[in-house]
């Protein structure tokens, strides 16, 4: 039985944008929800970095763009990003660690998006992320990125679990998975709850009031 939902699939496919559409169709049934997502910074039609921007409106730099290269500061780089740990945790780690912990019938929402290199350089953040999936008051709706490079722990850690969730995102199916993420999340939710048909009813609700 999964307890999670995530998102995977290459950069710019859509993730991001799956989560805030399931995020406001929970939003429009009053389904308890929380968290964070990232959005990119342009200027002059040029990306400059991310923000963190949480559910309730708050937002704060993530990374921005550096053309300095030194190592001597001991940054912390994803690529031409310099990413502010501090400015991430004072933002994200409050959010993650108030989420009120539902009860077994009716769980709590987190949005985590995403769990990425940028994020994983808090150690702090690492450790909420776990104890929330350890947790059983809360259903996670996380993204995390596709293999490429040197495997990420806890991205790996998440992918392997067996109570997780994978969806895999593409230009051919980001269209018209919608409702099968909200089913995912419906399900982890509220786990034995009701007949399939009546499951059904409530998706269409929640389709009928985002669209």
């Amino acid at each position: 039985m999964s307890r999670h939902v995530f998102l995977t699939g290459p950069p710019g496919i859509g993730k991001t944008t799956l989560i805030q559409k399931v995020t406001q169709a929970l939003k429009s049934s009053d389904v308890p929800i929380d968290g964070f997502y990232t959005e990119e910074v342009k200027e002059g039609g040029r990306r400059r970095g991310f923000d963190v921007v949480t559910l309730s409106g708050k937002r704060g730099p993530l990374s921005r763009v550096s053309s300095d290269s030194s190592t001597s500061r001991r940054e912390c780089r994803v690529g031409q990003y310099v990413v502010d740990v501090a400015s991430f945790e004072q933002l994200v780690l409050p959010v993650l660690r108030n989420v009120n912990q539902g009860s077994d019938a009716k769980k709590k929402i987190c949005v985590i998006d995403e769990i990425g290199k940028m994020e994983l350089f808090s150690q702090a953040f690492i450790q909420a992320v776990r104890q929330m999936l350890a947790g059983s008051g809360t259903v996670v709706l996380g993204t995390i990125p596709i293999p490429k490079g040197k495997p990420l722990d806890l991205v790996e850690e998440i992918r392997s679990r067996r109570d997780v969730e994978v969806f895999t995102v593409s230009k051919e199916n980001r269209n018209n998975i919608l409702q099968d993420i909200l089913a995912a999340v419906e399900s982890c939710r509220c786990p034995g709850a009701g007949s399939l048909q009546e499951r059904e009813e409530t998706l269409c609700i929640w389709l009928t009031v985002w669209f």
